[in-house]
């Protein structure tokens, strides 16, 4: 049995689905480069400065390809197209923060972040209740559903935020989108994971190829808010329907420690007075980047590396 097969109701259909996400991925990006906002520059990044002037946004166009081909080439059922809304809110949340001349408050932000991931996690729980478990070295117990759904929500929120922190180098938080869906989705194919799940996470995967083929250093475009939000909540819904949260941590763990430790390091400081990790600068990419002298190159390369590693070993002993 191909993939096509059994991914999709037949090959013509899976065939169809990957060549419509890359084909007209390619052709909406250029088609719709100039009609993109522009990025201001990051005051707190390095060399944010650089990017002032390039199109911003570029996530619309990606999001808006993947749901089309989801709706053309996988068959509907409720579960599915209340996950298309749930992305399609993640996308436009952090499309019309893209657009803003004056970036949304950070709080603003998480307030609509958190409405959505409850909305997510809900729309799992209602349509898995079997799958509310955590494993981990061999154990396994099933959590109360209330409890499931504060823990998924949670789980989502992370993955959004990690995912979006993660997008300050050319090609790094889509790069490391791919190498996590293909690991997440090896992984469900060889523990039966929902077919309707696999294909997705297929065509996510396909809908990101065009824009990395712009993204590479020097970068044509960039992604913004729109792109990695949407990406950090399907990341975390593609983990939820693998019926163990958990796995968020080494399949997802570059995306990670790379986004999160971060928001981290500022909630410490500034709630509780607690400054911690002084001497690293964050995202980490900015922090090897500034102080280990990596390229942008350098930098995408290596943590591809180390995330490859760590999810083949995690696909090894699974």
């Amino acid at each position: 049995m191909n993939l096509f097969t059994a991914l999709f109701a037949n090959p013509i259909m899976g065939l169809g689905g990957v060549l419509f996400c890359f084909i007209v991925g390619n052709l909406a990006l250029s088609l719709f480069k100039d009609k993109l906002p522009r990025d201001g520059g990051r005051n707190f990044a390095f060399n944010g400065k650089l990017t002032a002037g390039r199109p911003r946004g570029a996530g619309v166009i990606l999001i808006l390809v993947f749901l089309a081909g989801c709706l053309l080439f996988i068959p509907y059922r409720l579960e599915n197209l209340l996950y298309y809304l749930m992305v399609l809110c993640g996308m436009l949340s952090g499309y019309l923060d893209d657009c803003s001349t004056t970036p949304w408050n950070e709080y603003k932000k998480g307030a609509i972040d958190l409405a959505i991931c409850l909305a997510t996690a809900g729309t799992f729980l209602n349509f898995n209740p079997q799958l509310t478990t955590l494993s981990a070295f061999g154990y396994s117990f099933t959590l109360p559903p209330l409890v499931f759904l504060v823990i998924a929500t949670a789980g989502l929120w992370v993955s959004i935020n990690a995912t979006n922190c993660s997008d300050g180098v050319d090609g790094l938080c889509g790069t490391l989108t791919c190498i996590t869906l293909s690991f997440l989705g090896l992984w469900g194919a060889f523990n039966s994971m929902d077919k309707h799940i696999l294909a997705m996470t297929l065509l996510m995967i396909v809908s990101i190829l065009p824009y990395l083929w712009r993204n590479a250093e020097p970068c044509q475009m960039m992604m913004g808010d729109a792109g990695s939000r949407a990406f950090g909540l399907f990341i975390g819904i593609v983990i939820l329907e693998t019926g163990n949260i958990l796995l968020y941590f080494p399949l997802c763990a570059v995306l990670f420690l790379d986004g999160f430790l971060g928001i981290v390091k500022v909630s410490l400081a500034r709630f509780l007075k607690i400054r911690i990790m002084k001497n690293i600068r964050t995202p980490l990419h900015d922090h090897f980047r500034k102080n280990k002298d990596w390229s942008n190159g350098q930098t995408v390369m290596r943590f591809s590396i180390l995330q490859i590693v760590l999810s083949l070993i995690v696909l090894m002993a699974s």
